[in-house]
């Protein structure tokens, strides 16, 4: 319980809610976690989701809330909008949007948003990461991967976004595994080791062969029926080969390292990945990340 804070952290997503209180000197008073992201506060209320976890922390009616993530999104509380690139992550606390009509200040950080013809491409919530995450890098250029569902590979230039790209391996390596042939081989398994053999091989086979990876995943199903690959082998082919084309795809020019915003198994699995390609992987925590991102915001908005 928390009577006290200099403001509330909120990171919102489609599925997943988290709140933290700050006191002024950065520290996390109080933490609350929950379900509740973007889809179930689209029919409940955002407004009443917030309160019960404020309440919950007896946190005081005047603290402000910065925002991040889906409940900025056209579909959220109140669409933030998106800042275009190439753009200045000091420009992100800037542009944040307040919310009208409620008894506190909270403000929802935008997106960005890259509005090249051919290479179009939006972020939320992962700029807030980036503003951590910064922190970490200094001057310079630096490639940023940030795993995720969706995951996102951003080119920063000092503290400027030149421009991302985002890969779908997560949304595909879930529908492949569930609703595809390849289904009949992996669900057995739920998980696999990160260095195992079969994982690194995928990955290295198909960063130097993307243009066979459809055919490197029928091979998964192939390997067992021919030479009785195990189920969690299986899983870590299939998901050896869409990171490998992820990989693939973002260092296509001449890249030495690779700053790594990941936490978790999906962080590991990402880092092994990488360190097998020959890369020099600098790890930022992702929670970590993003709770640094909302202190920059807030403390450019509410300056003690």
């Amino acid at each position: 319980m928390t009577t006290a804070g200099y403001y509330a952290a909120v990171d919102w997503g489609t599925s997943s809610f988290r709140l933290w209180i700050i006191g002024e000197d950065g520290a996390v008073l109080a933490e609350r976690r929950s379900a509740e992201g973007m889809t179930t506060a689209a029919m409940t209320g955002f407004h009443s989701i917030l309160d019960g976890h404020l309440a919950a922390v007896s946190a005081p009616a005047h603290l402000p809330i910065i925002i991040c993530g889906m409940a900025g999104a056209r579909q959220g509380w109140k669409e933030a909008g998106y800042i275009e690139t190439p753009a200045a992550l000091a420009e992100i606390a800037g542009r944040a949007t307040a919310i009208p009509d409620v008894d506190r200040d909270i403000r929802i950080l935008p997106g960005l948003a890259q509005r090249d013809g051919r290479h179009p491409d939006v972020m939320r919530g992962e700029e807030t990461q980036l503003l951590g995450a910064a922190a970490h890098l200094g001057a310079g250029s630096h490639l940023v991967c940030m795993p995720g569902t969706h995951s996102k590979w951003v080119r920063l230039a000092d503290d400027r976004v030149e421009g991302f790209s985002t890969f779908m391996t997560g949304e595909l390596f879930d529908t492949i595994s569930r609703h595809t042939i390849l289904s009949h081989g992996v669900a057995e398994a739920k998980t696999f080791a990160a260095g195992s053999a079969a994982f690194t091989d995928a990955v290295s086979r198909t960063r130097e062969n993307p243009a066979l990876a459809t055919n490197l995943l029928f091979s998964v199903r192939a390997g067992q029926l021919l030479h009785g690959t195990a189920a969690a082998d299986a899983r870590a082919q299939l998901s050896g080969i869409l990171i490998g084309l992820e990989i693939a795809g973002a260092l296509a020019g001449s890249v030495d390292g690779v700053c790594l915003v990941g936490s978790g198994g999906l962080g590991t699995l990402y880092r092994t990945a990488l360190e097998s390609q020959g890369l020099n992987v600098r790890a930022v925590d992702a929670d970590e990340a993003v709770r640094a991102g909302l202190s920059a915001a807030a403390r450019a908005i509410w300056p003690l």
